[in-house]
């Protein structure tokens, strides 16, 4: 009864977890992309960043109510922005060339990159 017991407890610790299990890194540390839409024009900073998750944060520093509209291999659009309001969106960017303009009112658009994927997050401390 004893060896039955034991021989049960052996198989049930075997079957226990996977030896096939994939450690797969984390992803990118979203980025941080700040975008103004003034009177003379849209701008980001920075000009250049890489693929991932981005964070654009995104300031109406105009008299109008606007949105931002991103273009190139992937396109998004914030909501209405109030004049002097922010808004954020998160896109996830792939690699090209884009063009960050306004809808409601017309100001001249800025061209920017987005170079290859970021590096990963893992051994990262601190984060979320």
């Amino acid at each position: 009864m004893l060896t039955a017991a034991a021989l049960l407890a052996v198989l049930a610790i075997a079957g226990c977890g996977r030896s096939d299990f994939k450690n797969d890194p984390r992803p990118p540390i979203p980025a941080v992309v700040s975008v103004k839409m003034a009177p003379d024009g849209v701008g980001v900073s920075p000009r250049e960043f890489g693929a991932g998750l981005v964070n654009f944060t995104v300031a109406n520093l105009t008299n109008r109510t606007g949105s931002l509209a991103i273009h190139g291999p992937v396109d998004a659009t914030t909501n209405p922005i109030g004049p002097g309001d922010a808004d954020t969106i998160k896109v996830q960017m792939q690699t090209g060339s884009y063009e960050a303009s306004t809808n409601g009112f017309s100001v001249r658009p800025f061209s920017f990159k987005v170079g290859p994927e970021r590096p990963t997050g893992q051994n990262q401390l601190l984060l979320p």
